[in-house]
């Protein structure tokens, strides 16, 4: 009987001590930061929204709300939900999927919104609707694009490796690839379909973002000058010298209904 109750015991300390090692295990993995979660998925704190021909805080479509522990951005008016800090060295996850809910311009075409980092300046100051900023796009076929949303001077700029081939006149993200600079256009994420076409509930052939309704896991590591893109766990994007490298982050409306169950930040 003692024999017995000692090596329960014995397991019993295993279980504890392997308990503990994963819990700092844990610790370590984000010694980094604290996780701080940008969303607290009861109301809007934290954020101020913009929209075209309105301005801050002026939203009576309710474009941006908060249903069922969700953000709910609903496309009809186009502008951003905008932090009201600036941040830099963060890694962001996200989590989204889309909504039924289409508008004009855009009814009929592929589902569009986007996450822009290091936004400076006015609001509105991109054709009346976004700061100046670097964006990684979320939208149906080409989730993890970049686009510079600058104002065509190097204060904007993003540099990437890229295939020797441009796609519809846009570079392509390639890991090996030699390297180019620009301060306007995109660099689509290493496998677009080259077939893309700006159409509604658009799938491509390797497409990593799920299909419409389900949920997507989008991150950004943003540290220095540079940042890394992932969808579903697939890294899709790079960038380096990115110019500037800090600023507020601005969530897009842009004619699709689209919703956010988690907006999480990490300090890097």
């Amino acid at each position: 009987m003692n024999k017995m109750r000692l090596w329960v015991i014995g397991w019993v300390v295993i279980l504890i001590t392997a308990t503990g090692f994963i819990s700092c295990q844990g610790q370590r993995h984000a010694a980094g930061g604290d996780v701080v979660s940008l969303f607290n998925g009861e109301n809007l704190d934290g954020w101020y929204t913009f929209l075209e021909d309105r301005g801050r805080n002026d939203d009576p479509r309710d474009v941006f709300t908060v249903t069922d522990g969700m953000l709910r951005i609903s496309g009809e008016e186009w502008g951003s939900l905008t932090t009201e800090e600036e941040y830099e060295n963060y890694h962001l996850i996200t989590e989204f999927r889309w909504g039924d809910q289409t508008f004009e311009p855009r009814k009929h075409r592929a589902r569009d919104s986007g996450l822009l980092f290091h936004s400076v300046g006015e609001d509105g100051a991109y054709s009346g609707k976004w700061m100046h900023s670097i964006e990684a796009n979320i939208i149906e076929g080409g989730t993890g694009d970049f686009i510079v949303v600058g104002d065509g001077s190097d204060d904007f700029a993003i540099t990437s490796p890229v295939a020797p081939e441009q796609q519809n006149g846009s570079h392509v993200y390639q890991p090996d690839g030699e390297p180019v600079t620009i301060n306007g256009g995109r660099i689509n994420w290493f496998d677009r379909d080259p077939m893309w076409k700006d159409t509604l509930g658009f799938r491509g052939a390797d497409d990593i973002e799920r299909p419409a309704g389900e949920w997507n896991r989008m991150e950004a590591i943003v540290k220095g000058d540079s940042i890394t893109v992932k969808l579903n766990g697939v890294v899709v994007n790079e960038a380096f010298d990115v110019r500037p490298s800090k600023g507020r982050i601005q969530i897009q409306s842009e004619g699709a209904e689209i919703f956010f169950r988690k907006v999480d930040m990490i300090s890097l």
